[in-house]
């Protein structure tokens, strides 16, 4: 799956960008159940999965399940591959039905319903507006107001329509085209999360690049814990610690991040970013660096922290308020990080702050 275009939105968003698992096992007088561990490395990121429980299928076997889990997602949703079914879908320039997935509608009514609700902050169709900039080349282009005007007519989201009933999905203009990769990686960990509860464990951490679905407890019965990264690494690279956290909910509380730091062109000392809002085709101004998203399903967190992102800090936070989001932001004022939490973050019994 393409994790470069990230939805236009979160084109920046880095493997150092994210949450990092952060654990602590204590020992006791008698051996608490085997924490089993599975690492890899896909659509283009790593990923660490820590589960257990007292009686449950082999690691062995889960293990298999989540290596054909994400074999079927790159053939569905990745952009790299040219059989797969979003490519053939992106190339095809017909407007008639096509049958689909359950799982492909449901990311196209996810990717409709953020879009309405986040001032079209929101759309996964937006890639070629990456090419009029330029910035897929490193050749910055400022497009004139008609090239923007004539591309985005082409664009958006709600240009695609489903027909959930029958399992169908079209395009009403020919040469639209999707990417999925900004909810991929809370996608890919709803899909892996079903297999490990599908198999009998309740207990786990599912991370994928940086973004992951915590349940249950620690062998130990100790809660886990969590952390946002930092926007900014260490002076020799090393992802940092921005903000720690204990998991307080066991039913499952995911944490998606989305961010950006110094990705601009700079053109005769004006700077443009790599974000770009959708809504006017142009690069976001404001100084958001960070945005982390807490919720229930992985796929909408996840887009959410990319329209977070494009919405800012101000627009953000209004928007949060509105829909009930536990958001987490990190704006950069001259060089300082500064964090502001939503009114649900604040009020959240879920997870507490360190």
């Amino acid at each position: 799956m393409s994790t470069s275009i990230k939805s236009g939105v979160k084109a920046t968003k880095v493997a150092s960008i994210g949450a990092l698992l952060m654990m602590v096992f204590l020992v006791g007088c008698s051996e608490p159940p085997k924490l089993e561990s599975v690492e890899g490395y896909a659509q283009g990121t790593t990923y660490q999965i820590l589960f257990w429980t007292e009686d449950a299928t082999s690691a062995t076997e889960v293990q298999s399940e989540f290596n054909a889990t994400l074999a079927q997602i790159d053939k569905e949703l990745s952009t790299y591959r040219s059989d797969s079914f979003i490519s053939e879908f992106n190339r095809s320039l017909s407007v008639a039905w096509q049958p689909t997935s359950q799982d492909f509608v449901d990311l196209v009514k996810i990717a409709q319903e953020i879009h309405a609700k986040s001032e079209g902050c929101y759309d996964p169709t937006i890639g070629p507006l990456f090419d009029l900039w330029g910035f897929k080349t490193d050749k910055l282009h400022v497009p004139t107001p008609e090239e923007l005007t004539a591309l985005k007519s082409e664009l958006g989201i709600d240009k695609i329509e489903i027909d959930e009933e029958n399992l169908r999905v079209r395009k009403t203009r020919p040469f639209l085209q999707l990417d999925f990769s900004s909810m991929g990686e809370g996608y890919t960990i709803s899909k892996l999360s079903d297999v490990l509860e599908a198999k009998g464990y309740d207990n786990y951490m599912v991370q994928f690049g940086g973004d992951m679905k915590i349940k249950g407890h620690k062998p130990d019965g100790d809660k886990w814990r969590v952390a946002i990264q930092s926007p900014i690494p260490s002076a020799d690279g090393t992802p940092k610690v921005y903000q720690v956290m204990t998991v307080v909910d066991q039913n499952g509380v995911t944490l998606d991040t989305s961010g950006t730091y110094n990705r601009y062109f700079d053109d005769n000392g004006v700077e443009y970013s790599h974000i770009i809002n959708p809504s006017t085709g142009k690069p976001i101004t404001h100084n958001l660096v960070s945005a982390s998203v807490f919720g229930t399903d992985p796929r909408v967190s996840d887009a959410w922290a990319t329209a977070m992102l494009c919405l800012g800090p101000v627009e953000g936070a209004k928007i949060a308020k509105e829909e009930n989001l536990e958001v987490f932001l990190i704006e950069s004022k001259k060089g300082t990080l500064i964090n502001t939490s939503s009114s649900a973050l604040l009020k959240t019994q879920r997870l507490t702050f360190d």
